[in-house]
């Protein structure tokens, strides 16, 4: 199901569909008189959604086991002998989440099924110690296939547990007691708390940031950036990217916030996330082996052990570039068993060894041209060499110019970019120099004596943050 997200639309959609059955499910347990005891549930449900960790498996498994709880037999030893068969079952399907349908079971009679929670966890203690030996205990037990870490057991059994509590309070007659208004003002409270404590954190904005660069929708990224800012490295990355690709870069970056000196290009972090707008300008500047190796470390990052098709796709580009087919055709076969990226995969594999037809390609045999031409020693704290040397190697390239003289900006390379300036009047196809690296050179020329000036102020916090940080390391030595 995750797969139709490629389609914003559709992925709402399903969602929406898959939050109102569940709220369904859970009111099929309850008397008409508790509706609004069945909306606690789905309020507790789309706040732990909001974790971007917490995998479709979970909703799914939840209303699995409300609906299998359902399934019962009017003879009381068929009963028994059928949960004795169905309970491992259910646990083979579904994981942990079993424990609500052992739950349900009880609730429905509790003199008939009071030994199967024994049953249960003897279950999944033999399974561990045969099949599942590689999993942590508190895994095999919680949350198996519900969060992408199998070693973090977040909050979510409080969704089933409320469920639980909804059918309990339901069977003994506490709506009667808790009357609707105190049900309606619970749900309203709830409802709140889940908007703005589940979907409040500052990721969703660069979720939506990496939504819009995987369009590119550039214009987007960069009216937003006017309005809102996430002070993060990623955030840079990406409007640093957005107002690259618009020619605005060496005119408007410091009007944006800049993270520091990664502020263009983030070194890797071990995660399958946090390097995407990087690893795309590493591709758009022509640094394909850069963008490769981004795109590979950020595939093999992800938790769960599955693939990413988007991955996969600039992986597979990133061969194709560099005239490696057979690694090309490797991931194109996995391409072509998918659905989204069936049709990009087989026009693109028509392309593997017909060198003309890659160089006419309108992306890829401008980024072959683009690319380095000798091999060199990927270094990160020489980020600002390795751009000059790929402009240097083909001076159309003004993305990769722009990207040099930025970057030697945020390193506070004063001489460097002085020398750089001829390249930007020879090369960088404007028609007077950028605002920008005119404020930068009157802050320079005045020591950073410029009153309002933005390249200035990111000079003074650079400078303020580093004596924070000796600071700190001084405190530490001392103690």
């Amino acid at each position: 199901m995750v797969q139709f997200y490629y389609l914003l639309w559709l992925g709402a959609m399903i969602l929406a569909l898959l939050f109102i059955g569940y709220q369904r499910m859970v009111a099929s347990w309850l008397k008409a008189e508790s509706f609004l005891l069945s909306l606690i549930p789905a309020i507790l449900l789309f706040w732990a959604m909001g974790d971007l960790d917490v995998l479709l498996s979970f909703p799914i498994a939840i209303m699995a086991s409300l609906a299998m709880a359902k399934i019962g037999v009017a003879n009381r030893w068929l009963d028994i002998c059928k949960e004795m068969v169905l309970t491992p079952l259910v646990y083979w399907l579904i994981g942990p989440m079993a424990w609500l349908y052992v739950a349900l079971r009880i609730v429905v009679d509790y003199k008939r099924f009071i030994w199967l929670p024994l049953w249960l966890l003897a279950i999944q203690l033999v399974l561990w110690h045969t099949l599942l030996e590689q999993l942590p205990l508190h895994s095999v037990m919680c949350s198996m296939g519900y969060y992408r870490s199998p070693s973090v057991v977040p909050l979510l059994w409080i969704v089933p547990l409320s469920v639980l509590l909804c059918v309990l309070a339901d069977r003994l007659y506490i709506n009667k007691v808790l009357k609707w208004p105190v049900q309606a003002i619970a749900v309203v409270v709830l409802g709140w708390l889940a908007v703005t404590r589940g979907y409040a954190d500052e990721r969703y904005e660069l979720v939506w940031q990496d939504y819009q660069i995987r369009n590119e929708h550039w214009d987007d990224i960069i009216k937003r950036a006017e309005q809102k800012t996430v002070e993060t490295a990623f955030w840079s990355n990406s409007v640093n990217l957005a107002l690259a690709e618009r020619r605005q870069l060496a005119d408007r970056m410091f009007d944006f916030y800049q993270s520091g000196i990664d502020a263009l290009l983030m070194n890797m972090v071990r995660d399958p996330f946090s390097n995407i707008p990087a690893a795309e300008a590493f591709y758009r500047l022509g640094m394909v082996n850069s963008a490769q190796r981004y795109m590979f470390d950020m595939q093999e990052s992800i938790n769960n052990g599955r693939k990413s098709g988007r991955f996969t796709q600039r992986i597979a580009e990133c061969y194709i570039i560099n005239g490696k087919y057979d690694l090309a055709r490797k991931h194109l076969a996995l391409l072509k068993n998918s659905l989204f990226y069936k049709n990009w995969a087989e026009e693109a594999e028509q392309y593997l060894g017909d060198e003309a037809g890659i160089n006419a390609h309108s992306v890829w045999g401008k980024l072959r041209q683009y690319r380095q031409k000798q091999d060199f020693l990927f270094y990160y704290p020489e980020m600002a060499s390795m751009l000059g040397s790929l402009f240097n190697g083909n001076r159309s390239n003004t993305m990769a110019l722009d990207y040099f003289v930025a970057q030697v900006l945020l390193n506070g390379d004063a001489p460097t970019f002085q020398q750089a300036l001829p390249w930007v009047e020879q090369c960088g196809g404007y028609m007077q120099m950028p605002r920008g690296y005119q404020d930068a050179l009157n802050c320079i020329q005045r020591q950073g004596n410029v009153p309002g000036s933005p390249y200035a102020a990111f000079i003074s916090r650079m400078l303020a943050k580093a004596q924070q940080q000796q600071n700190n390391q001084v405190y530490e030595t001392a103690h």
